[in-house]
């Protein structure tokens, strides 16, 4: 896969706060979001979190729900009544609707459950900066052979011609194109996508795939969308199957 940006020597790296108490955690996610080219705060407890939150200006935070001295749910509220409106990320070990739901109406703007791969977390990160329109580093196209993806204009091409996509088939492209290579289960496909549960008895997934293939792969060569029997669908080129 091709991740394109448009970049210049003016552009400043977009600057990004973890507030984590587990050292292990906090240190990972340092290094890793720095080698992928961000500016990166860490603090270990919930009052310096506030502290730099609210005095520094930050495209994006990662808070972890169960922090000594002020939890992330406090953090935010904190943060949202005093107008501060920077997204907000939440890490939590907590899997369940009421967690989720009361991070969201408090103000949250996504939210990810521990255990988490490192490539997720990145695809969230540049998905909420790429909302707020403050991040000249995220990438504006993707491509996958001659499959082209523009982010910002909501349009999809192969071999030059334009394919016309439903939000869902969009969403679902891009979901694929963006871990190229990975198979991904029909549970991740739904949970990401549709937000639901994954169903044994509905084929919503099958149908989705289906459909989406129909645009994608039949009239164009090489086919991309495989079906990896009884694991769930990924894209790829031939040259890597």
């Amino acid at each position: 896969m091709i991740l394109k940006a448009k970049m210049n020597s003016n552009e400043r790296k977009m600057k990004l706060l973890i507030v984590e108490d587990e050292k292990k955690t906090g240190d990972y996610l340092k290094q890793g979001l720095s080698e992928a080219g961000f500016s990166v705060d860490l603090t270990r407890n919930g009052i310096d979190g506030f502290h730099q939150a609210s005095t520094e200006h930050y495209d994006l935070l990662i808070l972890d729900v169960m922090l000594p001295d002020l939890d992330g749910w406090q953090i935010l509220q904190l943060l949202r009544q005093s107008n501060k409106n920077v997204p907000v990320l939440f890490l939590t070990a907590r899997d369940n609707v009421e967690d989720r739901v009361k991070g969201l109406e408090l103000g949250a703007d996504d939210y990810l459950v521990k255990p988490f791969a490192f490539s997720e977390l990145l695809a969230r990160i540049k998905t909420l900066l790429r909302r707020t329109n403050s991040s000249p580093m995220i990438e504006n196209t993707l491509q996958v052979a001659d499959l082209i993806i523009d982010l910002p204009k909501h349009k999809v091409t192969r071999a030059n011609h334009k394919l016309t996509l439903t939000n869902k088939e969009f969403s679902l492209l891009e979901l694929l194109v963006r871990r190229q290579g990975e198979v991904l289960s029909r549970h991740l496909i739904a949970s990401q996508i549709w937000d639901m549960n994954f169903d044994s008895d509905t084929n919503v997934i099958d149908v989705a795939i289906r459909r989406l293939r129909a645009k994608i792969d039949d009239n164009y060569s090489p086919k991309l969308i495989y079906t990896v029997r009884g694991m769930g669908y990924k894209l790829d080129t031939p040259d890597d199957q």
